[in-house]
């Protein structure tokens, strides 16, 4: 099967990431069951705007780029070079292969803002209308494939960045507390790093606020 530009794109980039970055990956257990009540409550209440379980992950990572702006950069000869802005590419799967379209000021959207953003670009990858500036400038990405039935799984930096994060589904899962077991909707999360620029404590301790994020949208 000869090779579409996107698939001979896709594999020049992923080759690239893995020859020149030396990943390493953690993994954390994230408790989704506040989110999955929040939107149950949008859904009964009628909200004109039903955030995805996918936009509240793209928002509490935004967030908590701010507090980690070494995520937010880029390996470059001269050192590491911090970004001013949090713009956060989300993977969509097409059937020729792979786009990132970027929210941009990510960090500054309301979820409902930030959810109607990511409906938009879903929807122009979708019916292949993305301009150049739709997928240009990501600072981190978000690859999920929790739609799928996948449970976990690791993701290969997105070049020129530093980091990506991968979210498998949120299922019911048996989950002992100070109390005993208790059934509850849970995600796996993991992170992708450049050991160039990330050492494991510090994409360790990003993990972990993301997680409280993610378990206390309201925060």
């Amino acid at each position: 099967v000869p090779l579409s530009p996107m698939r001979r794109i896709v594999g020049e980039r992923m080759s690239q990431s893995k020859q020149s970055a030396p990943h390493f990956y953690i993994s954390m257990d994230i408790d989704m069951t506040v989110v999955v009540r929040m939107r149950n409550s949008f859904k009964q209440r009628g909200e004109r705007v039903l955030p995805s379980i996918n936009d509240f992950i793209l928002s509490a990572c935004a967030r908590t780029l701010k507090d980690f702006p070494i995520l937010n950069s880029r390996f470059a000869d001269s050192g590491i070079e911090l970004l001013p802005e949090i713009n956060i590419g989300m993977a969509v799967a097409l059937e020729e292969g792979l786009v990132v379209p970027v929210i941009r000021d990510a960090d500054r959207l309301s979820l409902d803002d930030l959810a109607q953003q990511s409906r938009q670009l879903s929807e122009k990858a979708q019916h292949k209308k993305l301009l150049p500036f739709d997928y240009e400038g990501g600072t981190f990405t978000v690859s999920n494939l929790g739609m799928l039935g996948v449970d976990c799984f690791v993701a290969i930096i997105n070049p020129p960045q530093c980091a990506i994060l991968a979210v498998g589904r949120v299922a019911p899962r048996a989950v002992a507390d100070e109390v005993g077991i208790s059934v509850r909707s849970m995600m796996t999360a993991t992170l992708s790093a450049d050991h160039r620029v990330v050492d494991g404590a510090l994409a360790a301790r990003f993990l972990a606020d993301f997680k409280r994020r993610m378990e206390n949208p309201d925060c």
